[in-house]
């Protein structure tokens, strides 16, 4: 079968699975997360639930956000613009308005490789005073299908223990800071702490996991994405006392540099060492990606967890999620293992 029969097979399947749905069905759904991987969820999610909110790192300190985060003392915005992004529609305005927001200047002067979204986004802080209501106020511009949140209400530093970042010396242990560095290092990540060490929640980000039906983790940049969600402690306490059943979304590929070489079952051992209280209900991962099913199943059992395989990634050989497969599997997945409120 061709890559072309296959992807038109598996989309069918989806696509008939998606509109079996019965009508009125609402889960609330909270995504956590940052970057392309966020958006991957996200922009499958908001294909099967109207109520969706998008938690969002804030410890981004590169490219236009990173000159931005410098320059004016606000929290990074371009994960947040990007999560806003994936939440837009599909029709018209939505696609435009994605493309608007998404745009980057390129020029010789200061506002190159600038933002749209990310100036947008920083003028309603410094009008409105409030992350919340900025955010809230793009999404209604935008017609964006779900919420979009900070994890903090402060921009944080990441830092990394990574052995062997320098070549020369393989076996040494040093701290690594920053995001940008931190994913891009030759080195063998350890562990990831944040500065300060005991940042303040959002609010509406810690009552919207409260709230939740179903929270998503992942996929996206372990170290650098993923895990700092754990490592704000309002919102890790809120994740484990939480009644939401919860999903960890494996990625496709290891990331070259932040956890390159690493399997499947290697990721869930890290994410058990940051937040060894928090159990998960379901691991979700690409058929295709496990190559030994059986020790990844132990993996998960350790954080409670079962596991399923679908698959999800584009049929084109490019290790990037499809929006219509991988919103198959979650609606999969939150029907087979049950519900918390009536939205069913």
């Amino acid at each position: 079968m061709t890559n072309r029969n296959l992807r038109q097979r598996r989309l069918s399947r989806a696509t008939a699975a998606l509109s079996g749905r019965k009508r009125g069905a609402q889960p609330k759904v909270v995504a956590l997360g940052g970057g392309m991987g966020l958006s991957a969820s996200l922009t499958a999610l908001r294909r099967i639930t109207g109520d969706l909110t998008a938690v969002v790192t804030v410890a981004d300190d590169g490219g236009s956000s990173g000159r931005l985060r410098e320059e004016l003392g606000v929290l990074p915005p371009g994960d947040l613009r990007k999560a806003l992004a994936a939440l837009c529609g599909d029709d018209e305005w939505g696609q435009t308005w994605a493309q608007v927001i998404q745009h980057r200047f390129e020029s010789k002067g200061d506002l190159h490789e600038h933002a749209v979204g990310n100036l947008l986004i920083v003028a309603l802080w410094e009008q409105l005073g409030d992350h919340v209501q900025a955010l809230d106020l793009v999404g209604k511009l935008l017609g964006a299908h779900g919420r979009v949140l900070p994890m903090s209400a402060v921009p944080l530093e990441l830092q990394a223990l990574v052995r062997g970042h320098d070549p020369r010396r393989p076996g040494d242990t040093v701290t690594v800071r920053g995001q940008a560095t931190v994913a891009l290092t030759p080195g063998e990540v350890q562990s990831v702490h944040v500065v300060p060490a005991d940042p303040p929640a959002v609010p509406e980000a810690v009552a919207a996991v409260l709230d939740a039906d179903w929270v998503v983790l992942g996929p996206g940049s372990w170290f650098s994405s993923v895990i700092p969600h754990l490592l704000v402690p309002e919102l890790l306490d809120a994740l484990v006392t939480t009644k939401a059943r919860k999903v960890l979304s494996l990625n496709l590929a290891p990331q070259p540099g932040e956890t390159d070489g690493f399997s499947p079952q290697r990721h869930l051992e890290v994410l058990g060492r940051h937040a060894p209280k928090l159990a998960m209900d379901v691991v979700l991962a690409d058929e295709a990606a496990v190559p030994d099913r059986e020790s990844l199943a132990d993996a998960a059992q350790r954080l409670g967890a079962a596991v399923e395989l679908a698959p999800v990634a584009s049929p084109d050989g490019v290790p990037i999620h499809d929006p219509e497969l991988l919103a198959a599997a979650y609606d999969r997945i939150f029907r087979m293992h049950g519900r918390i409120g009536p939205w069913r």
